[in-house]
């Protein structure tokens, strides 16, 4: 409140401040015609001094007077003339500051749309504990499928289905170690929209599982937790998402899902380093590519990253196998694998070519590597082969700009 009130009090001292300059300006000083007059009444005088002394006769004294009497109809006329423009710009003022006001309204109404009234300027070390007091104390899964509205059955499924569906659930209540059982009706489940009884029958098949149990049955099981909970990621489907990636790094659906719990705990930053490598990475009909599309753009925006989508499956960046061979070499054999890397994205691209962030990342890494003679040749040609493309000069400019070759 006391921000609205400051900022209000400020606006309308400013704003009163440019009315009253517009307004009241030139009031206080005089037109030249009303000098004018002044001029010409003492001319009249001095005529008649004049001739009161003998200096002028009396028909010389008559012609200065018309004279100057015609000069004195001319100068009011004038005056006239610059009284009635004064009014009209002083109406002009008035409409000048009425605009002035409704543009301050207009801008507190954006404000109140894009901005976020009542939280507080933090500082980005701040924001991030912050994020992290949030993700700690976020509500369970219990509390979110409480919230999460009934959702009836799709209307394609035949009632015949319906009825082996409750067979089903009948039948695994006497047969609690059937784990191929579980697994059908926890499908079934997730086929009618049960999303919850469908999780709850993923959990009794890995329960039944134990140590068998793989990558794909916690990702499975966290995807039906988030369906359950209306798009949610709770504290319990983090843990199968992180159970998921300790067994699969590359799973894809997974890591998705992950950027997603980051968004909604205050780390769209993290959240799109995450997407923008999975774009990256593809392939293109993978399924969380459209939600990643649908919803990558406004995640730049809320990390104010200046964002441009990449080419989606070109398969830039090592793989999760790439990245755990390097860690077992020597610094000198991975410097060698890294020069390897570079020279074959180096040969791909000059036999098959490529988008340009791969060009980009080329240069970038030549220059990392101290090869800018070479950095500058690709350079080059990329500007050939970009030339007409904005947005991929952009992208290059600013590769070439970080290595120093402009």
């Amino acid at each position: 409140m006391l921000f609205w009130s400051v900022t209000a009090v400020l606006t309308l001292v400013v704003v009163a401040t440019l009315v009253r300059a517009l307004v009241m300006g030139g009031v206080s000083d005089r037109p030249p015609a009303a000098y004018d007059l002044d001029v010409y009444r003492d001319q009249l005088k001095e005529v008649d001094r004049d001739l009161a002394r003998g200096v002028i006769s009396e028909p010389d004294a008559e012609r200065a007077r018309t004279e100057v009497s015609r000069r004195i109809l001319a100068a009011d006329a004038a005056l006239r003339k610059e009284t009635g423009s004064d009014r009209t710009a002083r109406g002009a003022a008035v409409i000048a500051g009425a605009s002035a006001l409704v543009l301050i309204g207009g801008t507190y109404a954006v404000y109140l749309q894009l901005g976020a009234p009542g939280y507080g300027d933090l500082a980005l070390k701040d924001r991030i504990e912050a994020a992290q007091i949030f993700r700690t104390n976020r509500p369970s899964q219990a509390d979110a499928e409480q919230g999460v509205p009934d959702v009836p059955p799709p209307g394609d499924v035949a009632p015949d289905y319906v009825a082996l569906v409750e067979q089903l659930r009948g039948a695994v209540q006497t047969r609690p170690d059937d784990v191929q059982g579980f697994a059908l009706l926890s499908q079934a489940e997730a086929r009618l929209g049960n999303f919850t009884a469908a999780h709850e029958a993923k959990a009794q098949v890995i329960a039944i599982k134990g140590d068998a149990a793989d990558a794909a049955d916690f990702s499975e099981y966290a995807d039906l937790l988030i369906l359950a909970a209306g798009g949610y990621v709770s504290p319990e489907a983090e843990q199968m998402l992180e159970r998921t990636l300790a067994l699969d790094s590359g799973d894809g659906a997974a890591r998705y899902y992950f950027g997603l719990m980051m968004s909604q705990t205050g780390r769209p930053d993290t959240a799109l380093r995450i997407w923008d490598q999975l774009l990256r990475e593809g392939p293109a009909d993978a399924p969380w590519i459209p939600a990643i599309d649908a919803q990558i753009e406004d995640m730049a925006m809320r990390a104010g990253v200046n964002w441009a989508r990449p080419a989606i499956g070109t398969g830039r960046g090592p793989s999760a196998a790439d990245i755990e061979a390097a860690e077992a070499l020597s610094p000198t054999e991975r410097l060698e694998m890294v020069q390897g890397m570079v020279a074959g994205l180096s040969d791909r691209l000059a036999t098959e070519g490529g988008p340009a962030e791969d060009w980009a990342q080329l240069i970038s890494a030549l220059g990392v590597l101290g090869q800018l003679d070479q950095a500058a040749a690709i350079f080059a040609n990329a500007q050939q082969v970009f030339g007409s493309d904005p947005r991929a000069m952009d992208m290059l400019n600013r590769a070439a700009d970080r290595v120093g070759l402009q």
